[in-house]
């Protein structure tokens, strides 16, 4: 990973999502708010598998993630990343790291009753494996 990129990744891997965006099989497009880790060897994107944008990253692989931050004018910045999507059921082997990262990152969530929830929203989780190809950042301050 290049030193610019690992200085967005440390920038912005705690957010607490990102917004990922996909076109449609008709052509249109489709975005939607999905939490994510940002490994040093891509982002993995947590979606349930046979939703709108796993169906939209089945029939056409290119993604386009954007990840922000702040709420002021000159404190917003952020980052967009392009790449191709790796579908990953949530069993798959390379998942290991990425999934405890992921539980980590979110493990509030599933304080008390929050698992048993998460679950029944979401019986068959999956992942989007993406690397980066294209990153564009910008900063107001």
């Amino acid at each position: 990973m290049t030193e610019d990129l690992e200085m967005l990744r440390r920038l912005f891997r705690d957010q607490p999502a990102c917004r990922v965006a996909t076109v449609r099989p008709h052509g249109g497009p489709h975005v939607a708010t999905r939490g994510f880790v940002w490994m040093s060897d891509a982002l993995y994107v947590a979606t349930r598998v046979g939703d709108a944008t796993w169906e939209a990253l089945e029939h056409d692989g290119r993604v386009s993630l954007l990840v922000d931050r702040g709420r002021e004018w000159n404190d917003l910045s952020g980052v967009r990343i392009e790449g191709v999507v790796e579908l990953l059921p949530a069993e798959h082997p390379d998942l290991r790291q990425p999934m405890s990262a992921w539980h980590e990152k979110y493990r509030t969530l599933f304080a008390g009753d929050g698992f048993e929830r998460f679950t029944a929203s979401i019986p068959k989780l999956g992942f989007l494996r993406v690397v980066p190809a294209v990153v564009d950042a910008w900063d107001h301050g």
